[in-house]
């Protein structure tokens, strides 16, 4: 299969249904725990409930994808996700709400997990660093303008406009998929697999680098969302500024993912999986330790929660396309597996992280500052096993 402009569009653009699930909904939140009359940790489970439903779904679109093939998979969970923003959409109370998010999050998971794995297919080992980074600057695109895209919508049409656009676009991105996206592995039946999902997963986890990994970018994703959800929070309740202007800081965010994606893009093959992957975790615990400087110091303002952001989410672009590669490659027959594991412990890190802000908020900055410090100092050490694991050999 020769991939031409089409294909490589079409496949970049799957990459934004994931942002129109999560990334779209961010300024909503304080909305929806007003409308609804929500408590902080009820409100946030609004949020990180799509995390989880997309890691959930993940862990098992890779394997289903390994088994059926990838073109049914993929399309089946863009229509799930057409279905949960029209549910979210009518939803009278949080009950339906949240039965909407996660129905609307299973199916997001498709895109998060198989545009990777489509590519491993169809770019190969030697040109995947590139293909994964480039990809992720395209899907850098989503969260840096669904934030902002949502918050002008709430503040003109109200939250529930926000998931009519997620219908809408969806919808394109469904019918490009249908046109552009053709098998890129043929289906295997289960019974000439040889082993089950579970064997599948135990067999990856059994490998320490491959653990290290998934759970460094897990850790990494984790750091982002709870500053993000904290960012969306604050910037309404302690700083009383509008929707629509935290979209507009928010582009910091997604700008520092796309300056190290770009990075990665950039270097390639040229620098070790290992080094790339503990240089991210590195910078990323740079940028907490120092916004929890300024936070201490009493610097409360809206660049305290967005400048920091920016390096966060750089380290992330830096090491996220070298620990994904990494992973997918520890066994190549089972590189849909791998990629679906990956992204569901990546998703599972984040809203474990994200609720765990929604648990501990009271309407300061200290519980940010707790649990950015939590997840970035476990992603540190989980981005220096690989490393001193190739030096120990």
């Amino acid at each position: 299969m020769t991939p031409g402009p089409l294909f490589a569009l079409t496949l970049a653009s799957i990459t934004l249904i994931g942002p129109l699930a999560v990334h779209l909904f961010l300024p909503v939140i304080p909305a929806v725990k007003a409308a609804l009359g929500l408590s902080d940790a009820m409100a946030q489970l609004t949020f990180s409930i799509s995390i989880l439903g997309m890691a959930l779904a993940t862990l098992v679109y890779g394997s289903l994808s390994d088994h059926y093939g990838r073109r049914p998979v993929l399309l089946s969970g863009l229509c799930l996700f057409l279905v949960g923003s029209l549910v979210s959409a009518a939803a009278s109370s949080v009950t339906a709400l949240l039965a909407g998010r996660l129905i609307q999050a299973v199916g997001a998971g498709c895109g998060v997990t198989l545009v990777r794995t489509i590519a491993a297919d169809v770019y190969g080992r030697g040109r995947l660093v590139k293909a994964i980074a480039y990809l992720t600057m395209f899907y850098t695109l989503g969260p840096m303008i669904s934030p902002m895209v949502g918050g002008i919508l709430i503040d003109t049409l109200g939250w529930r406009s926000v998931f009519g656009f997620a219908l809408v676009l969806g919808s394109v991105i469904t019918l490009a998929a249908y046109v552009a996206i053709q098998e890129s592995r043929p289906p295997k039946p289960i019974v000439e697999s040889g082993q089950n999902f579970l064997q599948n997963y135990l067999a990856l986890f059994a490998r320490a680098r491959f653990t290290a990994f998934v759970l460094q970018s897990g850790f990494c994703t984790g750091t982002f969302l709870a500053a993000a959800t904290a960012a969306s929070t604050l910037m309404k309740e302690l700083l009383d500024r509008p929707a629509a202007e935290f979209g507009f800081y928010f582009v910091l965010f997604p700008l520092g993912f796309l300056s190290g994606s770009l990075v990665a893009s950039r270097l390639g093959n040229r620098v070790a999986d290992e080094s790339m992957v503990l240089a991210g975790s590195i910078l990323a615990v740079a940028a907490v330790a120092a916004q929890c400087g300024l936070l201490l110091s009493g610097h409360v303002a809206p660049l305290t929660f967005f400048l920091p952001g920016f390096f966060i989410t750089m380290g992330q672009g830096i090491s996220l396309p070298y620990s994904q590669t990494g992973a997918i490659g520890t066994d190549p027959q089972l590189a849909g597996t791998a990629a679906g594991v990956g992204v569901f412990v990546q998703n599972l890190c984040g809203a474990a992280f994200a609720q765990l802000y929604g648990l501990l908020a009271d309407g300061t900055p200290g519980p940010l500052m707790v649990t950015t410090s939590i997840s970035t100092l476990l992603g540190l050490v989980a981005g220096a096993v690989p490393f001193f694991l190739v030096r120990a050999r």
